[in-house]
């Protein structure tokens, strides 16, 4: 595999529209989380998750590459709630505590600060106690 990665051969552009097939949200991925989340259009997003045990890495614990699919749609509803067209660009997660499967946690998302192509946004994942399990800070690129 000497070939050099030279982009999308197909010459398809970038875009940041929602697909029926997302893991993340996604109806029709029978291998997805399907989250739902209620969104402003002040940007923000929140939803209510029950982690399957399928999402678990080790035993009773959700797997922290899952915790950080989560997150990321999070911030990424809220871009989109703010009628923003835009890319994941860099992504940091801070992973608090341990996401327990089946245990009913909130998932929250909402936009800092804006200019004309970056967008920088936060999430964070809590308990029903208050205790907040993971956090997130993104950098976002706005598509034409």
């Amino acid at each position: 595999m000497n070939k050099q990665f030279k982009g999308n051969e197909d010459n398809h552009k970038a875009c940041a529209s929602p697909q029926a097939s997302c893991f993340a949200c996604g109806c029709d991925n029978p291998c997805g989380l399907r989250l739902r989340f209620e969104t402003s259009n002040h940007g923000a997003s929140a939803t209510e998750w029950v982690p399957e045990t399928f999402t678990e890495g080790f035993s009773g614990i959700v797997h922290g590459g899952i915790v950080s699919t989560v997150l990321d749609e999070a911030m990424s509803k809220a871009v989109a709630a703010a009628g923003m067209s835009a890319l994941t660009a860099e992504l940091r997660v801070r992973l608090r505590h341990q996401v327990p499967p089946k245990r009913l946690v909130q998932v929250r998302g909402w936009i800092n600060s804006h200019t004309r192509r970056l967008i920088k946004a936060e999430a964070a994942i809590t308990n029903l106690e208050g205790t907040e399990l993971a956090h997130a800070w993104a950098s976002f690129l706005a598509v034409k």
